[in-house]
């Protein structure tokens, strides 16, 4: 039984700073990512990390944003830099249970329930 449980949203004034936490036990080694949906819009794959630590990012948030594995810790992890208003959305950890990711982020196998993210 996989569970992603994400944390560390919250509101944010644009120009700031939010870092988003994955519990991922059992996971970690595999393909993982963070996708996001704002009211009203599709589903966004936002980043990617593989087993290598390879990492991959929408155009939208590359720089600002940075993907990591703290295996220490089992978690998955989100820095998000430089907010923007139309970051703000709620965020999603998931996992595919490849070792590189193949799919797009928003079809990975598991997904956890989400985390706002509100940018003013």
């Amino acid at each position: 039984h996989v569970q992603l449980v994400e944390s560390g949203g919250g509101s944010v004034q644009a120009g700031g700073s939010l870092r988003l936490s994955c519990a991922a036990s059992g996971y970690l080694q595999y393909c993982m990512g963070w996708f996001r949906q704002a009211p009203g819009k599709e589903r966004e794959g936002v980043a990617t990390i593989d087993s290598d630590g390879r990492t991959t990012y929408a155009d939208s948030v590359k720089v600002r944003f940075t993907i990591s594995k703290d295996s220490a810790k089992s978690t998955l992890l989100l820095q998000m830099t430089n907010l923007k208003p139309e970051d703000t959305a709620t965020y999603f950890c998931a996992a595919e249970p490849s070792l590189y990711c193949y799919a797009r982020t928003i079809d990975f196998s598991y997904r956890g329930q989400g985390t706002q993210v509100t940018v003013s």
